[in-house]
């Protein structure tokens, strides 16, 4: 057999926690830098004062941080559980209608492609290793990878340190600069231009170009970022 030459720039052949928790890494840095922006920048406007935004603004950050790495690791902890289920009753189908589930995974077969012959001489082989056959099936029918790694950990660990990280992208500006207008302007700018290069960043990992993936970013986040500040602010003055 040939070799195939190794090529370092296929994303395949990395593996990195960028790459296996890209979901809980944007979503917290995203998450982070919109939330805490929107929060401080209404709390900035009204109250004019260095302490309160810090003090608040680090409030925000420690409890939606904790909140939002607890729900990762809930939901992917949940996710798992499902998948686990799925493959039990399957297990159960293949020991219980061996003869069943190999027409059916012969019709699976059909169905990707595979000529009838074939397929049918592929389901007879896999039917011989239950362990094969449970594989086979969970990927063919119920959409599982039995072999996936999961780490519903390491996902809630991704998306507390990654909130964190965003979540002080807007707020470290009121360290700087003690006039709260300068501090909110600067605030707004960092937050933009990091959403910008967040996107910029998912564009390593996918064939579109990096302005393209950074202005969605910047305009999605950004607009969700302003309308909940205005809807803050609509609320406050009608409020008083």
């Amino acid at each position: 057999m040939a070799d195939i030459p190794y090529n370092p720039n296929f994303i395949h052949h990395n593996e990195s926690i960028a790459l296996s928790a890209m979901r809980e890494l944007v979503f917290g840095l995203e998450d982070g830098m919109v939330s805490t922006m929107g929060s401080i920048t209404g709390i900035a406007t009204a109250t004019q004062s260095s302490f309160l935004i810090i003090l608040s603004g680090s409030v925000i950050i420690a409890v939606e941080s904790i909140s939002m790495a607890v729900g990762s690791y809930l939901s992917s902890k949940s996710e798992h559980a499902l998948e686990e289920r799925k493959l039990f009753e399957e297990r159960q189908e293949i020991s219980q209608n061996l003869t069943e589930e190999t027409k059916e995974m012969q019709e699976l077969f059909i169905e990707d492609g595979w000529p009838d012959e074939l397929a049918g001489r592929m389901a007879l082989v896999a039917a011989q290793d239950k362990e094969l056959m449970l594989k086979e099936m969970a990927y063919r029918e119920l959409k599982i990878c039995v072999d996936k790694s999961r780490s519903p950990v390491r996902n809630g660990a991704v998306m507390l340190v990654a909130y964190i990280i965003g979540g002080f992208v807007p707020l470290f500006p009121y360290f700087l600069f003690n006039n709260i207008g300068q501090g909110v302007i600067v605030s707004i700018a960092g937050t933009l231009a990091g959403l910008f290069a967040l996107g910029g960043f998912t564009a390593r990992y996918s064939n579109r170009s990096w302005y393209s993936a950074g202005f969605e970013m910047l305009g999605l986040a950004g607009l969700a970022a302003f309308v909940g500040y205005g809807a803050g602010q609509i609320i406050d003055k009608w409020w008083k």
